[in-house]
């Protein structure tokens, strides 16, 4: 079971290293030819606005119902069944995205108003923002689609595919960016509609594969259908329960719209960073285990279902936890080496390095919630985490409102910092509660050895961090030093680091064997 699952998100991870890599290409383009100020925050709230809906519509509440409901039809019903679901579902979401995105680019105004209320005191960027706005909201419809199509792919163990769509995102932003915006009069537009032109490529990539498996068919509207009304059913909760860590990022960029130019681009760059090392494990490992866990629900196979779960956690701590201190240890060097070049000032460096240190921790809770929900909606519970979600987003809003705004009146320097802070507690807040409801149902149990496991990961992870603090050098001489000598520095301080801990690790006895 776990070496299924091993190759499995072997494959997903290297394809997502491979698109993350590309996303830190694409920010690094961004960074150096734009810098961080006026153009840099309208775009990327343009930017985030259907990204956010993307991630509602797309990758949270309709991966979530769409996956263990096509898993349960593969294992039950025809072929046929199969297919005139996915024509089903295609029609139905395509229409209401459809009216979604017309609403959407008309109501622009008003939307990024909602969004970003802050970008009325500066002259022109509320403008900018919101013509930008109307090329990129079409992202939506198209996102949602290729969500659709990899959803269809994984359930049949095909992960490879879906996975490199974004590195086709990456490459179409990429040369937009480079090829015409700097050659164009209003590089802002040009920057929008390079992300409309992605979102129509990454729905043509994906149409062999889902022909090949023979699940291509005419679109169908088609909302009373059985495994249709199933999949809505499960997405109006799931819209909110899945994705509350949206929610709270775009209520830091609402917040941060009235903080110092530069504040949405230094968070950006900041979760970014984060995000990558997110995207290469935490949501790899997601993507695999839940067409899995489903299957193992639909099976009735309560012991596999626990022990998925368990060794999926187990993984996380060992994995991710690191990851998070080496963001945390050695944030400066990373900012400098990825974006520290061209426009992208000395300042900035600075500004996204105390982002990201703050958003480091949140990397743990923000993976739990990864591995922990789909034990939610393998089972197509929905309303479990849509309770969850709203508790993780009042404690979110509330420290916003409660400790962010009154800290910006009251002159504190860098309030985008606390931003990310209250973000990386919402996860904690969620992570923690989504566990303890399983546990609660019955439905995962703890394997043995889960005390030895925290306690050598502690070990390991403070004597690396002990490390890094040794080997890394000041932010100055990052800041000072030429690209190659960035990387070189950079690339020793990580071998080290992992050496280290992966020393200590066996030091204290832990095998591979201990993890399968």
């Amino acid at each position: 079971m776990s070496r299924a699952i091993f190759k499995s998100t072997s494959v997903v991870g290297l394809t997502t290293l491979l698109s993350r890599v590309t996303g830190l290409l694409r920010d690094m383009v961004y960074s150096q030819t734009f810098g961080a100020g006026t153009l840099m925050d309208a775009f990327l709230v343009a930017f985030k606005i259907p990204n956010f809906l993307r991630r509602l519509f797309a990758e949270g509440a309709f991966s979530q119902s769409f996956v263990p409901v096509i898993s349960e039809y593969k294992v039950r019903r025809e072929q046929a069944e199969v297919r005139e679901l996915v024509g089903g579902v295609v029609g139905t979401l395509g229409a209401v995205l459809f009216v979604v995105t017309l609403i959407g680019v008309v109501a622009a105004p008003i939307i990024i108003l909602l969004f970003a209320p802050g970008f009325t005191q500066e002259a022109g960027k509320y403008e900018l923002a919101v013509d930008m706005l109307r090329w990129t909201f079409p992202y939506l419809f198209f996102i949602s689609l290729t969500a659709l199509f990899s959803g269809a792919l994984n359930s049949y163990g095909r992960f490879a595919v879906p996975a490199f769509t974004q590195v086709v995102m990456n490459f179409v932003m990429i040369l937009f960016a480079i090829g015409i915006a700097t050659r164009a009069d209003n590089p802002g537009i040009v920057l929008a509609i390079g992300v409309f032109v992605a979102g129509v490529a990454q729905v043509l990539i994906q149409l062999p594969a889902v022909a090949k498996l023979g699940l291509l068919s005419r679109p169908r509207w088609q909302p009373a259908a059985e495994g249709v009304r199933r999949i809505g059913k499960l997405m109006v909760p799931g819209i909110i329960g899945s994705s509350m860590a949206q929610i709270s990022l775009l209520l830091d960029t609402l917040i941060a719209s009235f903080l110092v130019t530069g504040s949405i681009a230094w968070l950006y760059y900041a979760d970014r960073l984060m995000e990558f090392a997110l995207g290469v494990f935490s949501i790899a490992l997601a993507t695999v285990i839940l067409p899995r866990l489903s299957s193992q629900h639909s099976a009735g196979d309560i012991e596999r279902f626990s022990a998925t779960l368990d060794w999926s956690l187990r993984l996380v701590i060992v994995v991710v936890v690191p990851a998070a201190v080496g963001l945390l240890v050695l944030a400066g060097p990373i900012t400098a080496t990825i974006f520290g070049y061209g426009k992208f000032s000395a300042r900035d460096v600075q500004m996204t390095q105390y982002g990201l240190m703050a958003y480091s921790w949140g990397l743990i809770g923000f993976s739990l919630v990864k591995v922990l929900a789909p034990g939610y909606f393998a089972r197509q519970d929905t309303k479990t985490p849509v309770r969850v979600g709203l508790i993780a987003l009042a404690v979110n809003m509330g420290l916003n409102v409660g400790v962010v705004l009154p800290a910006h009146f009251a002159g504190f320097a860098t309030p985008f910092v606390l931003l990310a802070t209250s973000t990386c507690i919402s996860a904690a807040v969620n992570s923690f509660l989504l566990w303890r409801g399983l546990r609660r149902d019955g439905v995962y149990h703890p394997a043995a050895g889960w005390q030895a496991l925290l306690l050598r990961a502690l070990v390991a992870n403070l004597a690396m961090a002990l490390a890094l603090i040794w080997a890394a050098p000041a932010l100055e001489s990052w800041v000072a030093a030429s690209p190659a000598l960035r990387a070189l520095r950079l690339a020793g301080c990580i071998g080290a680091g992992a050496f280290v801990y992966a020393a200590v690790l066996w030091l204290l006895g832990l095998r591979p064997r201990d993890l399968r």
